[in-house]
């Protein structure tokens, strides 16, 4: 696209690609005149400022010139970096004279800008080239075969690099090899280019076309190559460009044919050898690549020839080309928007004309524009090397190392190579995953819990493993009672033998509470008491205590005799009548007993007693944890242990003590509450690194093992918390390439998007499709009936007889036939190849005047439901002359069909239509006379019709079409491919048919199963010739019901590349 642009008739040079800002030297070109017929001269510099969205380029300097000039260079010689403008300009006058511009003084402003100048030359000095290994030597070329080479440095006496080539003529083009310093090359009209080594000061080869019809206008050494070469001709008869290769120079390496007339400039670009400028008297600005003959770019110009182009040494995607109609115009191959040309366009039309307002908003309009860039990107925007992570951890590297030109192997043709590798970062992650894998596959979480055991460091961290594993053993609260250290053995031993004393424990982390002392007598000892103390006693009913017990329990009055127990402070006695009074006695007397009672112990008797656990897990105190979480496995419901143990636990976690939240997490083990275990553990943990994220996903999973294994609990229930860790940890997993494991340990029951979209990731990296929600329906499903559709009415029949559903059948099957025909004049198609039936068009006949249309069909289906006398009378004939279709009267709110023919019904499906009767309705048939009415169907559910299945053999055939359409649906982007595969989808019924019905002829199946073999290797182009191997070879009638549409298939499969 352009850039900028400068109203000058003029040579041009690039500043040097070290100079910055980035500066356009002009000066006014020889043999050309512009409309004034002047013929004064300058040298004028620009600035190329990108930044500035105009098109014009801001002149820095003029410099008035007695001379004009054939060529001008800038050069790189004698430049500083600190001065802003340096480097010399070089100039080629047309009086053999080569003058030296200092452009620092130019635009200073300067009146002695001429370093030097001499006219050794005969003619105009037409060729000057700067080597660029030696800035300080540049070649100039003029007539009778002159070539000079000066020495900056001492600019008086040139060299010559030998004699004189014969014939003598004209040198067009010189040019300095880039890559060896001493070998140059000149061009002349006729065609002959001459390498000259200026070590021998000679000539070293020629280079000639045999045809005589090559006139040389420009000539370009290959960046990289330093034994290739580009002529350019200007002759009409052959606008070509030639390829030439030194080593065999007997004839051109490869010929550009692109241009339609003469080639008047070229130009390679030192950044990318694949980029070669040319511009001819065909008016078009061509960037090829000279390797292949392509043309990558072609320029947006007007229709005047360029004869000079140039590129931008520091910006190597700018150029310049300087036209015959005294413009030099800036471009970029990198494409953009043409605004700025064409609002330049606009407000100088605007300017010059009064614009009405519509005219005005068209034109405004007009001023967008995009120009693409360049076919391939170009090697300044290539990255050398680079490297990607992709998911499942994988890196992809590449590297473009440069390669070794040879001659005659294009560069497109060398191979480049992407490597992928497996990185994994997480070892020990990865091991401990795998070993818990194997544990679940294998059930051995007894031993996968012991080894954690025997393997944790911390105290806590083994009791969880210890309370994990009892979840597998049997009996598991005394093995929850023995880890908090409470052992029923343990305490037979506290409690000695006859006799002695021991001190009771009461397990608590401040250690002994209290001391009980047991005097202990034999058995023969308490036989002799009892038997001494049967002796008289005395029943007193004195007004004390005692006496007043005595009258109550006399009289069968405990209640009375309990409470003067009880005031009389005497509890053992009044629990003991108590007893004997009956149980509500008893509960009114624990009650009494236990508000007068107050010491360490009671809260615990009274929860022992009257059963109550969520009074002593909400009040004790939490230093006490293991002691409430004794008693609730001691004495809990198997109904209520889990609320409890979760109440426990709840009152932990939301204790400020870091400890006793950690602890909360053995009450949830217990629990068997694995979302709060996950909440609590991420709480007290550090969740950030892999293997924490690890122990707590062995936690996890382990406890939820043994839920499935003692509670009835769904398998796939997950909570979001625990959803959201299973997700991370098949993230870490899938980042070291344990796709597979981590499919397996991502939830399967939750819809939460990054999760679904995790799973299809995963799925797809397996090379599997993930499992769609909703099943595809088959094409031979009957559809449900749609609201307001007449169904079956009750007292009607339900199941008529053979004979009468055969009819029946026949009736349908012609109405649906008739449908078809009328809709596929008027469906729109899809544009591939249907069925010919279906396009072709209905040739109308002629109808004549007397014309007397059929009786319609009008029993069972056309009968009056509602009047059942009616089911035998005939249709009236319609009046002579009737049209056959006329447009129906459709009931309210019913869309009417537009075209020239009539809405057909809808299709009936396998529905059974019974000689019932029903009210009249205006809706009519094709074919149906005007006066009739034509009634609603009455549709009656029938049983479903039942296919053959498909013979085993062939059964490969509809599964692998099916899966192939499945995966052109899931990448199809645009809605009219996805409607082609879901028509060629319900289309291919037809081929399952034939196969259920083994209509086909072997070959037909032998070339499916041969199509099936190349979908599976994924070589589309191979099923589509065999397909038309098939086609071409069997019989028409045969296959053009499901042929069409495997072709659509197959097609759509090699273009989206499933």
């Amino acid at each position: 696209m352009k850039l900028k642009e400068v109203d000058r008739t003029a040579m041009q040079a690039w500043s040097p690609a070290e100079q910055h800002p980035i500066y356009l030297a002009t000066g006014t070109s020889a043999q050309q005149l512009d409309a004034t017929f002047s013929t004064s001269a300058s040298l004028e510099i620009f600035e190329l400022d990108l930044a500035d969205p105009s098109l014009d380029m801001k002149s820095c300097a003029t410099f008035s010139s007695s001379h004009r000039y054939h060529k001008l260079i800038w050069g790189p010689h004698s430049m500083t970096a600190g001065e802003r403008v340096s480097g010399v300009l070089i100039a080629g006058g047309e009086n053999g004279n080569v003058i030296l511009y200092d452009p620092a003084k130019i635009i200073a402003g300067d009146t002695e800008v001429i370093i030097a100048q001499k006219d050794k030359h005969t003619g105009p000095v037409r060729a000057l080239d700067v080597n660029m290994f030696q800035t300080n030597l540049v070649a100039s070329g003029a007539n009778e075969s002159e070539i000079y080479i000066w020495d900056l440095n001492n600019f008086a006496t040139p060299m010559t690099p030998g004699v004189k080539t014969q014939p003598l003529e004209d040198i067009s083009c010189i040019a300095w090899n880039r890559q060896v310093q001493h070998i140059l090359a000149s061009a002349s009209p006729s065609g002959r280019a001459t390498v000259w080594d200026l070590r021998k000061n000679e000539p070293i080869i020629k280079v000639s076309d045999h045809n005589n019809r090559m006139h040389c206008s420009g000539l370009a050494w290959h960046p990289d190559v330093a034994t290739q070469m580009v002529l350019a001709s200007e002759d009409d008869r052959l606008p070509v460009i030639q390829m030439w290769d030194l080593r065999f120079a007997s004839s051109p390496l490869r010929v550009l044919e692109s241009h339609t007339r003469g080639i008047l400039a070229i130009a390679w670009s030192m950044a990318d050898s694949e980029l070669l400028l040319s511009c001819g008297k065909d008016a078009k600005i061509l960037c090829s690549n000279p390797n292949t003959g392509e043309v990558l770019y072609e320029l947006p110009t007007n229709t005047q020839w360029c004869f000079d182009i140039q590129w931008c040494p520091r910006n190597p995607a700018v150029l310049s080309a300087a036209s015959f109609d005294g413009r030099i115009s800036v471009y970029s191959i990198m494409g953009g928007s043409t605004d700025g040309l064409r609002q330049k366009q606009v407000d100088q039309v605007l300017r010059s004309t009064q614009i009405l307002p519509p005219l005005f908003l068209f034109l405004s309009k007009l001023s967008s524009s995009v120009v693409l860039p360049l076919k391939k990107p170009p090697k300044w925007i290539r990255r050398p090397v680079g490297a990607s992570f992709s998911f499942g951890g994988k890196l992809v590297t590449f590297e473009n190392a440069k390669p070794q030109q040879q001659p005659g192997i294009d560069q497109q043709q060398q191979r480049h190579y992407v490597y992928v590798s497996q990185v994994v970062t997480e070892k020990e992650f990865l091991v401990r995953s795998n070993q818990l894998q194997e544990a679940v596959q294998s059930e051995g979480f007894i031993s996968y819990c012991q080894k954690k055991i025997d393997m944790a460091q911390a105290d806590f961290e083994k009791n969880v493993w210890a309370f994990l594993k009892v979840n597998f053993e049997e009996d598991s609260r005394a093995k929850y009672l023995e880890l908090l250290g409470y052992r029923k053995d343990d305490l037979r031993n506290k409690v000695n033998v006859p006799g002695s004393c021991a001190c009771v424990k009461c397990f608590a982390a401040d250690g002994c509470i209290c001391q009980v002392q047991l005097i202990v007598k034999d058995n023969k000892q308490e036989t002799e008491d009892l038997g001494s103390a049967k002796k008289t006693f005395n029943i007193s009913v004195s007004g004390d205590v005692d006496g007043l017990i005595t009258q109550a329990l006399l009289t069968g009055n405990f209640e009375s005799a309990v409470d003067l127990c009880l005031h009389d402070n005497r509890m053992a006695d009044a629990i003991i009548l108590a007893i004997a009074g009956g149980q509500e006695l008893l509960s009114r007397t624990q009650e009494k007993y236990f508000v007068k009672m107050q010491s360490k112990i009671t809260r615990l008797i009274t929860a022992v007693v009257t059963k109550n656990w969520k009074e002593i897990v909400q009040s004790c105190d939490l230093q006490n944890w293991r002691e409430a979480l004794a008693a609730v496995l001691t004495y809990a419901r198997p109904d209520e242990f889990a609320a409890l143990c979760d109440l426990l636990g709840n009152r932990l976690e939301s204790e400020g003590d870091s400890l006793l939240q950690t602890q909360a997490c053995l009450c949830y083990i217990c629990a068997g509450n694995v979302e709060k275990l996950v909440a609590c553990w991420t709480k007290a943990q550090d969740g950030n690194s892999p293997l924490s994220l690890q122990d707590l996903i062995e936690k996890v999973v382990i406890l939820r093992k043994a839920v499935q294994l003692t509670q009835a609990v769904d398998p796939n229930a997950v909570g979001a918390l625990l959803a959201e860790k299973m997700s991370q940890y098949a993230n870490l997993l899938a980042a070291q390439g344990s796709i597979a494991a981590a499919l397996t340990f991502l939830p399967a029951s939750t819809n939460q998007p990054n999760i679904v979209l995790l799973r299809d990731r995963l799925c797809r990296a397996q090379g599997e499709l993930p499992v769609r929600q909703e099943a595809v329906k088959a094409p031979y499903d009957r559809q449900p009936m749609p609201k307001g559709r007449a169904g079956p009415v009750a007292g009607q029949m339900q199941g008529p007889q053979a004979p009468v559903q055969q009819y029946y059948q026949q009736v349908i099957g012609f109405w649906q036939l008739l449908q078809d025909i009328v809709l596929g004049f008027w469906r729109p198609q899809n544009g591939w190849n249907d069925p010919p039936a279906l396009n072709r068009a209905a040739k109308k006949k002629k109808v004549p005047d007397n014309f007397m249309p059929p009786v319609p069909i009008t029993s069972p289906i056309m009968t009056p439901l509602a009047d059942p006398q009616s089911q035998m009378q005939q249709a009236p004939a319609p009046p002579a002359g009737a049209p056959s279709f006329q447009a129906p009267q459709l009931p309210a709110g019913q869309p009417a069909l537009q075209g020239p023919y009539p809405p057909a019904p809808q299709p009936l499906g396998p529905c059974i239509v019974p000689p019932a009767v029903s009210k009249p309705s205006t809706e009519g048939a094709p074919g149906a006379p005007i006066g009739n009415a034509i009634q609603h169907v009455q549709a009656l559910p029938t049983e479903k019709i039942t296919k053959k299945p498909i013979p085993e053999e062939h059964l490969i055939l509809k599964t692998t079409f099916e899966a192939l359409i499945q995966r052109c649906l899931l990448s199809a982007s645009d809605p009219q491919t996805k409607r082609k595969l879901d028509d060629a989808n319900k289309r291919l019924e037809c081929l399952y048919d034939k196969l259920r019905e083994q209509t086909l002829s072997p070959t037909i199946i032998s070339g499916l199963h041969n199509i099936v073999k190349s979908i599976e290797t994924r070589n589309y182009m191979e099923g589509l010739n065999i397909h038309t191997h098939i086609v071409s070879t069997s019989n028409f009638s045969e296959t053009s019901a499901f042929m069409p549409v495997l072709k659509v298939v197959l097609t759509q499969a090699n273009k989206l590349g499933v």
